[in-house]
């Protein structure tokens, strides 16, 4: 099951500290039309008894007006500072859409970059809460230089620190690149927009009317462009989002993994062997199987929408932090595509460069053959999923839960990639391809010259994947470990992870 944010975060069953205290705050804030909450109620709302401790707020900015005259910006249209998360610093930048339309100036970029700075020297996350109209115009290329130094300290920061952007209002222009340098963004519904040019520039540019969520609304990034991870209803569910995902990350690159208490799964183990048919060619959930295994049954799952064939998400194996990669059988088979290559390179460099531990959970019939595929540069999302794995500096664990054909078994975490354990459950197919499609080729004359092909495809068949796919032959190639029945997994997950120094002994 995927985690519910209001029950399963606030109510503490993921998250320890004052999680009562924050959501009592929460539900209390004042109401803003149109938006919910003000620039610093949003940062204050993120923070451990709301302490957030902003820095720089006499620094204004101004505007010229007419005779030579200037109008006070407040702060410039951000509020910047840091405060307690989960008792850890968190660095956070707040978009003040009251000041100027948030819009970017050079004051705004000297407030942010200075955050940026601070919090990479000081090993903090930074959490963008994003609600820009973009360059503000009026400064010319002092915003657009300002805007540029905040995308350098967004690459910057990438290679230390973890970044999340909260998009909660229109962010057009300049203001939608930030977010997609940061490594995760979530969006919210109705409400917040990424787009280069806003729907007037569409109109003015190309005669075309289009509606602002068609351009650029959370429903056309998560499912469509994949530019946002996570679509919630209201900017409560975006900040507690942010609560909830911090929570399985270090503070740092090379910093240490925020470990918990270790809660059993929601449903047990013992149910595996009941989730997954004995056919191969039959769909089941994923999710479920999942749930027999993380601690609590709960996943944190980001870019659902996007490419549902595989899942990508956190969750916690015995208290410890882990990334998970998983074929989804119930959407189009577990297929991969560029979308999906895409959507797992993304996930899995992220897991690396920040030590959290890769589960990759197999059952994937190949990549979607096809000219459309291709003109979607189907091999380069494929070899830079490929990359993803094999430079991936975090541990790596691997179970093939059913079939693995092809390239997309190699591209999903395998031994060859550098996979610390890989193990196999009894009924999983290992081969360059499924047995129906291998002896149409290898015995294209011997079917062409049957009186019964069906009979004879069956019978062939059968005799590849008792010869060639069953996963003893990969143990005894050394490419897998074990094979394991499913209630064991959890047990050999866990006992690998300890191997590895990670959770409890």
């Amino acid at each position: 099951m995927t985690i519910n944010i209001e029950t399963d975060v606030l109510a503490g069953t993921l998250l320890e500290g004052p999680m009562q205290e924050r959501r009592d705050r929460l539900a209390a804030l004042p109401i803003k039309e149109p938006r919910d909450l003000s620039a610093r109620n949003r940062a204050v709302a993120l923070c451990d008894s709301g302490a957030f401790n902003e820095i720089m707020a006499m620094r204004n900015g101004y505007r010229s007006e007419a005779r030579g005259a200037t109008t006070p910006l407040p702060s410039d249209g951000v509020a910047i500072g840091w405060g307690l998360i989960h008792g850890r610093p968190t660095a956070i930048a707040s978009h003040d859409f009251a000041v100027a339309g948030g819009s970017i100036g050079s004051v705004f970029a000297d407030k942010v970059v200075r955050l940026q700075r601070f919090a990479i020297d000081n090993g903090m996350p930074i959490i963008y809460i994003n609600d820009s109209g973009g360059a503000r115009i009026h400064e010319g290329i002092e915003a657009l230089d300002g805007c540029g130094r905040i995308f350098a300290q967004n690459v910057r920061a990438k290679k230390r620190v973890p970044q999340i952007s909260v998009i909660m209002g229109p962010c057009a222009g300049a203001a939608a690149y930030s977010p997609a340098l940061t490594d995760w963004t979530i969006m919210v519904s109705g409400q917040g927009r990424l787009f280069l040019t806003g729907p007037e520039v569409v109109k003015a540019a190309t005669g075309e009317d289009v509606d602002p969520e068609d351009l650029g609304g959370a429903g056309l990034h998560t499912r469509d462009s994949g530019v946002a991870h996570l679509e919630v209803a209201d900017e409560r569910e975006a900040l507690r989002s942010v609560i909830g995902l911090l929570s399985f990350l270090p503070q740092q690159r090379g910093g240490e993994l925020p470990l918990q208490a270790p809660r059993e799964p929601e449903r047990s183990v013992q149910e595996l062997a009941d989730l997954i048919p004995a056919a191969s060619h039959v769909a089941f959930d994923v999710r479920h199987v999942l749930s027999c295994i993380v601690d609590g049954g709960t996943t944190f799952e980001l870019s659902a929408k996007f490419s549902p064939s595989v899942v990508t998400g956190f969750a916690r194996l015995n208290g410890v932090p882990i990334g998970i990669v998983a074929s989804q059988p119930r959407r189009r088979g577990g297929i991969l595509d560029a979308k999906a290559a895409q959507k797992v390179a993304r996930f899995v460099r992220f897991c690396g460069r920040f030590g959290v531990p890769i589960t990759t959970w197999v059952d994937v019939p190949g990549f979607i053959p096809g000219a459309v595929e291709e003109r979607r540069a189907v091999i380069t999302h494929g070899a830079d999923m490929l990359d993803a794995y094999a430079d991936a500096d975090a541990p790596r664990l691997t179970v093939i839960m059913r079939k693995a054909y092809g390239g997309a078994y190699i591209a999903m975490g395998s031994r060859s990639l550098g996979a610390d354990f890989t193990w196999a459950w009894p009924q999983s197919e290992i081969a360059v391809m499924g047995p129906e499609g291998a002896v149409g080729i290898l015995n294209r004359r011997e079917l062409a010259a049957a009186d019964d092909p069906r009979a004879v495809r069956t019978a062939l068949a059968a005799q590849y994947r008792a010869e060639v796919t069953h996963p003893f032959r990969a143990v005894d190639a050394g490419i897998v470990d074990d094979v394991i029945q499913p209630e064991q997994t959890r047990a050999a997950l866990t006992a690998a992870l300890q191997g590895l120094g990670l959770g409890l002994h």
